[in-house]
């Protein structure tokens, strides 16, 4: 890998790991909150709805430390993309269904005013996510990470 790549590798991963970080801390301080906004989806039964939504910042945290750090980097990039995979294809529904919600991706989240929905721009917005998993996917090894330490 070339030393452009690697920097821009190292980018991405820091980069990822701010964005799992800053939806993980933004909904694991009210834990009702995350489940009423994954509730609004009305994909998940209510058997499911808590234990989802109490337990996705946890996973979002994980996933944030793991690229910061740069340890499992192909793992933790592959289960971003997964997730966000998932994301998308749940706003989709939303919008094909015509619930207008607030994606509660970043904290906060439930029904709005259908005026006030965004789902073009939440897509788009992790779309552009799942391309620098992808980068990541493709390209684990970056500077300053620990995948890179253990292995020289």
């Amino acid at each position: 890998m070339t030393a452009v790549a690697a920097s821009i590798g190292t980018a991405v991963r820091i980069g990822l790991a701010i964005v799992w970080a800053w939806a993980g801390l933004a909904k694991i301080s009210d834990p009702q909150a995350a489940a009423q906004a994954v509730r609004v989806y009305r994909i998940l039964p209510e058997a499911l709805v808590k234990p989802f939504g109490y337990g996705l910042p946890f996973l979002e945290l994980a996933l944030a430390l793991l690229l910061l750090v740069g340890l499992g980097t192909r793992i933790a990039a592959a289960l971003s993309a997964v997730l966000l995979l998932v994301y998308i294809a749940s706003i989709a529904s939303v919008w094909a269904r015509g619930i207008s919600i607030d994606c509660g991706c970043f904290g906060g989240g439930g029904s709005v005013a259908a005026s006030q929905t965004q789902y073009w721009q939440e897509i788009l917005r992790d779309c552009g996510f799942l391309l620098l998993a992808g980068w990541l996917i493709r390209h684990p090894r970056t500077r300053l990470s620990l995948d890179g330490w253990l292995a020289a």
